[in-house]
């Protein structure tokens, strides 16, 4: 029996739950990276230079990011002012960090960025980027749920 289940969500002085804290990541990955991707595989496509691929990929992975949270902020009735702040509340560290492990690793692998859609190095490189983001963003979000921030914040509106 899965007794994460049962957890409360976060705790007053306490420490939130692994699974709680994978969870969140892999929501915040999700969203973070359908922005990132589509944001390079159009800067790549259309032969943009590294650095307008990379801002166009950071800005549709905290748009994606902060939407997912958004939309279902939104589906529990809380009007659309209220739902912004919640969701930037609740996801601006996790895309963050998310975000600057992921593009560090892209941007220090030898030839990832100059490599096409079609090369495995492109793939590679994102998604071993993403799999490393979420290994050190998920700590981050424990921390963070713990104490009451972070997507604890959308948790007390579900």
């Amino acid at each position: 029996m899965d007794h994460t289940a049962h957890e409360p969500e976060k705790h007053a002085h306490g420490a939130a739950s692994w699974g709680t804290a994978v969870k969140a990541t892999l929501h915040c990955l999700t969203g973070c990276a359908i922005g990132e991707i589509l944001g390079m595989v159009i800067g790549t496509s259309l032969g943009w230079a590294n650095v307008p691929t990379m801002v166009l990929a950071i800005g549709l992975a905290f748009l994606f990011g902060y939407s997912f949270t958004l939309f279902a902020v939104l589906r529990s009735g809380i009007g659309l002012k209220a739902a912004i702040k919640i969701a930037l509340a609740a996801d601006t560290v996790s895309i963050a960090v998310m975000e600057i492990v992921d593009n560090a690793i892209i941007a220090l692998t030898p030839g990832a960025m100059d490599a096409h859609l079609s090369d495995g190095l492109f793939w590679s490189a994102l998604l071993g980027g993403f799999a490393v983001a979420f290994l050190i963003t998920t700590p981050v979000n424990k921390w963070m749920i713990g104490r009451g921030r972070g997507h604890a914040v959308v948790h007390a509106h579900h």
